[in-house]
């Protein structure tokens, strides 16, 4: 895949307006997410080093503009999603959602309906993606120092006061000081991080990917790094639906007839499609051992990277199969 080069933006500044600013920016975005490439290095695709400069100077201006002419202002926690054309980095970030929501669409509108094939489809694409995820994460890290760490500052972030504040109020005391909240909301971090995977003394490498997991898997009114939004507008518009089990339409029943309550779970009940795809995974001799294997790892990776919980039946069916698997070997 060629390297995108420098654009010209004409003679509008890039960064008077959010417009001229996307206008810019979008391309290389197209380019690192959107291109058909399968790196071995699981690499995106490269963009001109003035281009890149070009862009992060860009976001700067933008930001520097509006803190300029007094438009610093942030969305309610609970109203990220109104209107907030002129806030400081609320309509760029808004815009990046839409970016990721509408890109992860476009996979799940390109996933076949075979069952191993979805898996040999969604596996190498959100390879891709998520490669241009990072990508686009280091190309706007201004937007992450300006906006998104301010709007964690603020309570805005996906771990919040509110999410803990049940259990802390068992334990504060009207003499506590600011110090001793912080360490219980720090302590109540880390107990969700080890949902992810951290443990104690693991590298600061792990507690960062255990971090991203936890925030790909926040609500979708929650402020996250941009590689983290779209890791978990890959989980809105292409995994859930996949998981979503079809609904049932029952049969009409008479007036005041009591159900019958079903002795045992009934095996031939239609399930989601990227569970009947890893049945067929797990089941099928089509394919060698190293190939299920290959395809059950990156399923269980994406799965976990794009914030499902490690609960889901699905997940833990994988687990499993990978533990017994590599304790074999």
């Amino acid at each position: 895949m060629p390297t995108i080069l420098n654009h010209a933006s004409g003679s509008a500044n890039p960064a008077t307006s959010l417009s001229s600013l996307w206008a810019y920016v979008q391309p290389a975005l197209d380019h690192i997410i959107k291109s058909p490439s399968n790196d071995p290095n699981g690499k995106a695709p490269a963009i001109d080093y003035g281009l890149y400069a070009g862009i992060h100077s860009a976001c700067y201006n933008y930001f520097t503009a509006q803190s300029e002419s007094g438009a610093i202002s942030f969305a309610a926690p609970t109203d990220l999603k109104s209107n907030h054309q002129g806030n400081s980095g609320t309509d760029i970030y808004e815009q990046l959602e839409q970016y990721f929501s509408e890109a992860s669409r476009e996979i799940a509108l390109g996933a076949p309906l075979d069952d191993i094939t979805l898996i040999q489809y969604i596996v190498p694409s959100f390879n891709r993606y998520h490669a241009g995820a990072q990508s686009a994460n280091r190309l706007l890290n201004y937007v992450n120092r300006h906006y998104v760490k301010r709007a964690v500052d603020e309570d805005r972030g996906w771990l919040r006061f509110s999410d803990v504040f049940d259990s802390l109020a068992k334990n504060i005391n009207a003499e506590d000081t600011r110090e001793i909240i912080s360490k219980l909301l720090r302590e109540k971090r880390l107990q969700e991080l080890k949902k992810w995977g951290y443990e104690e003394g693991d590298p600061p490498e792990q507690v960062a990917f255990a971090e991203g997991c936890a925030e790909a898997a926040s609500p979708i009114d929650r402020v996250v790094p941009i590689s983290s939004l779209a890791h978990r507008r890959f989980r809105t518009e292409v995994m859930e639906p996949l998981l979503a089990s079809p609904k049932i339409k029952g049969k009409s029943k008479a007036k005041h007839k009591i159900p019958k309550t079903p002795a045992a779970p009934n095996p031939a009940l239609p399930r989601g499609r990227l569970a009947r795809a890893v049945k067929e995974l797990l089941e099928t001799d089509d394919i060698d051992e190293e190939e299920r294997l290959r395809l059950a790892g990156g399923l269980a990776k994406t799965l976990q990277v794009v914030g499902i919980r490690n609960d889901h039946a699905l997940r833990k069916k994988l687990d499993k199969y990978l533990t017994t698997t590599n304790s074999e070997s």
